[in-house]
């Protein structure tokens, strides 16, 4: 009789623990009140963001000094058993920022978030393991790559080559040098100036390419899905169109 007791009681309170799992999921960065703030020194004219799991708010902005990079950090995070979550920050010599998500344990619950404010005239290379990325404001070469989340920009016209392993990936720029790439999701490309080069591919799902009205040398590929083409083909053009797809459809058309 007592072996059997302390097995439902054992057995109650997992089921408790895991309700309470069950209940706790799903931490928001966003309900942190109180995000912390914090400036490091940048040497040179090109800043890495080695991140291994946060959502990236990355802002190109002619209001942070020259020299110097702005961060804002949100986070939420609680474990029941285990270490107290954190999370960490720093800048290394070759100016690079790393950004650290420490959450691990029995019903491990954590979110973090990160706006990033870099002066006009730096280089950017992204590297989020884990995590969303949004930037904005860039004239000069961005570089994102994501092994699992969404990637989106606007408001840039520099250089860009965007990259995600699983998740969609939009922009909507002024840039003339494009790429766009995801393993898994849709891609969607949005330019107001008439680009040099848009490589735009996606393993498993639909790509979408709007462009000005001009003549456009157009190279398609579709696995499984309808490719529909309604800019003006020229296949001497110097202004490169290439759109692949695994499994979905191909759009490229003018802008209205």
């Amino acid at each position: 009789m007592r072996r059997t007791a302390v097995r439902a009681g054992v057995a109650a309170w997992v089921v408790g623990v895991l309700a309470l799992g069950a209940v706790g999921c799903g931490a928001s960065a966003a309900d942190d009140e109180d995000p912390e703030q914090r400036s490091f020194s940048l040497h040179g004219t090109t800043l890495t963001v080695d991140s291994d799991d946060s959502a990236l708010d990355i802002v190109a902005t002619d209001g942070t000094p020259k020299g110097t990079v702005r961060v804002t950090r949100w986070f939420k995070g609680s474990v029941l058993i285990g270490d107290e979550p954190k999370v960490s920050w720093s800048m290394t010599d070759d100016d690079r920022l790393v950004l650290r998500l420490h959450c691990s344990g029995f019903v491990a619950d954590c979110a973090a978030e990160h706006r990033i404010e870099v002066p006009r005239g730096i280089t950017v290379k992204v590297e989020d393991r884990d995590g969303s990325v949004r930037a904005r404001g860039f004239r000069d070469p961005l570089d994102i790559r994501t092994g699992d989340g969404s990637v989106h920009v606007t408001d840039t016209s520099g250089p860009l080559t965007l990259r995600s392993g699983d998740g969609s990936v939009r922009a909507e720029v002024a840039s003339r040098d494009v790429t766009a790439r995801t393993g898994d999701g849709s891609v969607r490309v949005s330019l107001s100036a008439v680009p040099d080069r848009v490589r735009a591919v996606s393993g498993d799902g639909s790509v979408s390419i709007t462009v000005p009205r001009a003549a456009y040398r157009v190279s398609t590929k579709s696995g499984d899905g309808s490719v529909r083409v309604t800019v003006p083909r020229d296949d001497r053009s110097t202004h490169l169109l290439d759109v692949r797809t695994g499994d979905g459809g191909i759009t490229v058309r003018p802008a209205n």
